[in-house]
């Protein structure tokens, strides 16, 4: 059977197992869970991959992370690929607008309760990539070489005091038997549907959480002389944040975010501590560190004028995703195949991240964006909305929505990748 037959082949499946993935992407919108607590969502993901009777299901690696393993039986070069989605949900209301939206709440998730959605899409990557995994698995006489499923647990970042995520993955030895000779994902966004968009460079930047902890001296509100007031100290360190994009070069994005302030008191107590929440994020990653290095300046400096003190800690830090030229241009043809020629557009960056980038920077591999939103480009390749739809809303907001009947093209864009990669179609050419 040529490429273009088993292409045909691997289309045909995917419109069969189209309704299904619409029904696991409805129930998954419906019963999203945190990150590090998948439970639900592993167990769903597990047995479907048992019920394709793949060669291996490994679970519980990284905390519910799920691998199934389905190695083809026709003559190759041995290649790998491994098609990842995340399945983790985020502490954000659902107002969607649509009859599966989520009424979930995690009562006894750290710093609950939350409510519970998939405010990011992650529950269509899941479906896809289940999907997927169904086309593939009635190909294996014809894939030569070895498919990976990687389900990834806490891609939003676990709680503070846990691990997880990709590189608890790695880290697991998730990859050790076999080693990727590539990654491969989606996002799926506020994009026009079904267009493939692609970034060489970095598509993501450089990401880490901080926890700032102003520490002053707790004391009746009535006689604030008599302690050290740590809010005043928080306020400057707030203040101050937006004079560091001053202090590096302009032509590299970066942004300091605090989303979360915290506090010890009540409204006639001037508390011991006030904790800031927040998030750094570079363009370029060598950035990262003189960004880092001014912040703790700032902040304790700040603590000091006031007569308090600062402690600046950096967590899960996440590189960012790189595409590179030779990886692009060979998933092009792809690309362009799958979504056709005029859906596959080149985008900018953005200071999101992902922490497939854990995976693609050891293996090789691409990340691209998978549009699921009523939209068109304007002149300038920006997405706009389409008169009468349901307009744009940007992931990780309430009102973030994805179309169903996108998900089929996720679905064969993981099966053409996988397809092409291991019979040496999509391979960086620096790898011959």
């Amino acid at each position: 059977m040529g490429s273009e037959a088993i292409h045909d082949e691997l289309d045909g499946r995917a419109a069969k197992a189209a309704e299904q993935v619409v029904a696991w992407r409805r129930h998954l919108h419906r019963h999203p869970e945190l990150p590090n607590r998948e439970v639900n969502t592993a167990r769903l993901v597990a047995d479907h991959l048992r019920a394709l009777g793949l060669d291996e299901v490994r679970t519980g690696i990284a905390g519910h992370g799920v691998v199934g393993v389905l190695r083809g039986t026709a003559p190759g070069a041995g290649r790998v690929a491994a098609l990842r989605a995340d399945m983790d949900a985020l502490p954000v209301r659902d107002l969607c607008g649509t009859d599966f939206a989520s009424a979930a709440v995690d009562a006894d998730y750290p710093g609950g309760p939350f409510p519970v959605s998939h405010a990011c899409g992650h529950d269509c990557h899941t479906a896809m990539l289940m999907g997927a995994a169904t086309v593939l698995a009635g190909v294996r006489d014809r894939l030569p070489g070895t498919v990976l499923f990687v389900f990834q647990p806490a891609e939003e970042g676990p709680p503070v005091t846990e691990a997880g995520g990709a590189r608890a993955m790695v880290e697991a030895g998730a990859f050790a038997d076999p080693v990727p000779t590539m990654a491969f994902g989606m996002h799926v966004t506020p994009y026009p549907k079904g267009y493939v968009g692609y970034k060489v460079g970095n598509q993501y930047g450089a990401s880490t959480l901080v926890r700032i902890v102003l520490t002053g001296k707790q004391v009746h509100g009535s006689t604030p002389w008599e302690g050290v007031d740590p809010m005043p100290a928080a306020g400057a360190v707030l203040t101050g944040i937006g004079q560091l994009y001053r202090q590096v070069s302009a032509f590299d994005p970066v942004t300091v975010t605090i989303g979360h302030v915290e506090d010890v008191g009540r409204f006639n107590i001037i508390g011991e501590t006030v904790t800031l929440w927040g998030t750094v994020r570079c363009a370029v990653e060598s950035d990262m560190a003189e960004v880092r290095r001014r912040l703790t300046t700032l902040a304790e400096h700040s603590a000091a004028a006031y007569g308090a003190t600062a402690s600046v800690e950096y967590l899960q830090s996440v590189p960012p995703v790189h595409n590179s030229g030779p990886w692009v241009e060979a998933g092009l043809p792809t690309f362009r195949r799958v979504a056709g020629a005029e859906r596959v557009v080149e985008t900018g960056a953005t200071l999101g991240y992902d922490d497939v980038s854990e995976f693609v920077s050891r293996f090789g591999g691409l990340y691209v964006m998978l549009g699921v939103q009523d939209a068109v480009l304007d002149a300038a390749g920006r997405p706009v909305p389409v008169a009468g739809g349901r307009g744009l809303a940007t992931n990780h907001n309430p009102r973030f929505y994805a179309d169903d009947d996108t998900l089929v093209t996720g679905v064969r864009l993981h099966a053409h990748v996988a397809y092409d990669h291991l019979a040496g179609a999509l391979v960086a050419r620096r790898e011959g």
